[in-house]
């Protein structure tokens, strides 16, 4: 078995390395791509040191299994046909193929098997937020049809890359020291600040984050459930949380729900309100779980239920996610 990680360099590339390394993926051989900028840099993994390799249209593919791809979409759209023109397998983190009809859009716990079906040898991974929305939603799917979700999401830094971090951390320190705080990746300062505004808005007044939200919910659940979501940015450096509301066609105990998240594939349940304990970010980073809690009726809607849910988005929201879907092709024969 032979893996490529394109955009090794940026925080979910990086990320990769960890989860491949942790999960102890059944690979015979790592070939890491980057930029010019990256080239020639090293990075150690299964303790050796791996050299990346520039990003080219050549034959540097042939051979390759499987390429897990993290460099933005327009790297994605100009690279596709060289990584995938000898058999490889494209996982693509980026929005690039998210929408077209002939590349699945895949989470594991949810649609795995959409895999399967690749006519252009690529798979995308879908946006973070829907992932683990989609990943809660699952369980409730699966007792009664979802026909409605509404959605507030509570989006960490990190979901806007390495940079996203980074600007966080200098505005605490810049502000923490008197001075003016430096905004340059995010629209206003983020620091001691939240920004009901990720990705840009649409004729609809939505940002394309929201939609984002409804459109792959669907394709992901393959349902017509109507979503509505609302993304906001706070300043917390890594772990997105959501505010969820679901409305089924039959009504649905929360005693049902809940035994149904305890036997949900990739959910931790952490719910006891009475002692005050329920996900967080400051406890949900780096785990490979979603986590829900505040499990309750919607007093609103006799066919509703409500929850939060909280999940690390560079790892369960892209690079695991990917990795993931990478082991269910092997347990299906890829060789």
């Amino acid at each position: 078995m032979k893996v490529a990680i394109v955009g090794v360099s940026g925080a979910v590339g990086q990320e990769f390395l960890q989860v491949l390394e942790e999960r102890n993926f059944p690979l015979d051989e790592l070939v890491l791509f980057g930029s010019s900028r990256s080239a020639g840099k090293e990075y150690s993994f299964r303790g050796k040191k791996l050299t990346v390799k520039e990003l080219c249209h050549n034959d540097d593919f042939r051979g390759i299994d499987i390429a897990l791809t993290s460099a933005g979409a327009s790297t994605s759209k100009e690279f596709a046909e060289t990584i995938t023109k000898f058999g490889t397998i494209m996982i693509d983190n980026s929005s690039a193929f998210r929408y077209d009809e002939d590349v699945p859009l895949v989470v594991p716990e949810v649609n795995a098997s959409d895999a399967l079906v690749r006519p252009r040898q690529i798979i995308a991974n879908p946006n973070c937020s829907t992932i683990q929305m989609v990943v809660a939603l699952k369980p409730i799917q699966d007792l009664s049809p979802i026909t409605r979700v509404h959605v507030a999401t509570y989006q960490a830094a990190s979901g806007a890359g390495a940079q996203g971090i980074a600007e966080l951390e200098q505005q605490i320190r810049q502000i923490a020291g008197g001075d003016e705080p430096t905004v340059a990746k995010f629209p206003y300062q983020l620091a001691m600040n939240i920004i009901p505004h990720i990705d840009v808005f649409l004729d609809n007044d939505y940002t394309k984050e929201e939609m984002k939200m409804s459109w792959e919910t669907r394709k992901i659940m393959h349902t017509t459930a109507e979503v509505s979501a609302t993304c906001v940015r706070i300043p917390v450096a890594r772990a997105h949380s959501e505010a969820i509301w679901v409305e089924t066609a039959s009504p649905l105990s929360v005693e049902t729900v809940r035994e149904a998240f305890l036997k949900a594939e990739g959910l931790t349940l952490l719910d006891k309100p009475s002692e005050k304990k329920y996900p967080m970010p400051l406890f949900v980073s780096g785990k490979d779980d979603v986590y829900v809690g505040r499990l309750r009726k919607d007093i609103s809607h006799p066919n509703g239920i409500t929850f939060w849910c909280v999940g690390d988005q560079i790892r369960k929201g892209a690079a695991l996610n990917a990795v993931q879907i990478a082991e269910y092709l092997i347990r299906q024969g890829l060789k």
